[in-house]
Parts: structure tokens; C-alpha cells; sequence
């Protein structure tokens, strides 16, 4: 993961030593301390058996709300793919992969919403 925000050019803090959120083995949400307020949230990152992917935390202050960004960002990306189309400041594969990722994509945005529709999901997190 830290090679992915590095990749990204984002420049941070810490990276959390356990997951703000996660869904063992599938995926897990990490708070990423700001560079700016240090001890601070200044990005979240999801990674595991979909994407690894981003965003500032000044989107979602919270991981349950940090998570459903994630999604709808993923599912407008996927709707851009499958027309051909870039979703700019977002990037997964190639043009030519993008028939057969989008729908991959689309798959773990819609299962990443039902769990953040599910109030069990985040209990006690």
C-alpha cells in the first residue's frame, strides 16, 4: 500500500499499525496520517482483494463514509471504462484490459455499498 500512495505522489504521515476498518481475508481500510496535521487523518486507503485505492480524508471524515467514496468513485469509474473513457484522476489497467476490468470493478464497488448499507458490518469499529 505504501508503494501505491507513493506511486500516487502522496505525501504522508504514518500509516495506521491495524486497519480502521476490515473484512478479513477480503479487504481492510487504513487511516493515513496527514503530512500537514501530524497525529491527524489525512487519507484513507483500501486495499485486499479488489483495487488498492485512496482519497483525502477531508472527503470522509469517517471510514464508513471513507469506504462508500471509495465504491461510488469505483462505480462511475467503471461506467466511464466500459464507454471507453478515462475517469480522469482515476487509473486502473489499460484501455484495452478495461472491457474485461470494468466489470470487475463495478462488482466490488456494488459489494463494498451493500456492505456499508449493513449496519453489522460496522459494529464495534
Amino acid at each position: 500500500m505504501a508503494d501505491h500512495l507513493a506511486r500516487g505522489e502522496v505525501v504522508h504521515g504514518r500509516i495506521g499499525e491495524w486497519p480502521a476498518w476490515f473484512l478479513l481475508p477480503y479487504v481492510s481500510l487504513w487511516a493515513v496520517e496527514s503530512s500537514e496535521h501530524p497525529g491527524s487523518v489525512g487519507w484513507w486507503a483500501i486495499c485486499g482483494d479488489l483495487p488498492t485505492d485512496y482519497l483525502p480524508a477531508e472527503i470522509a471524515a469517517h471510514p464508513r463514509a471513507a469506504v462508500r467514496a471509495i465504491a461510488e468513485r469505483w462505480q462511475l469509474a467503471a461506467g466511464h471504462m466500459e464507454r471507453g473513457l478515462a475517469l480522469p484522476g482515476f487509473s486502473v489497467g489499460s484501455p484495452e484490459e478495461w472491457p474485461t476490468l470494468a466489470p470487475l470493478l463495478a462488482s466490488r464497488a456494488g459489494l463494498l455499498l451493500q456492505i456499508v448499507a449493513d449496519d453489522d458490518a460496522w459494529q464495534d469499529r
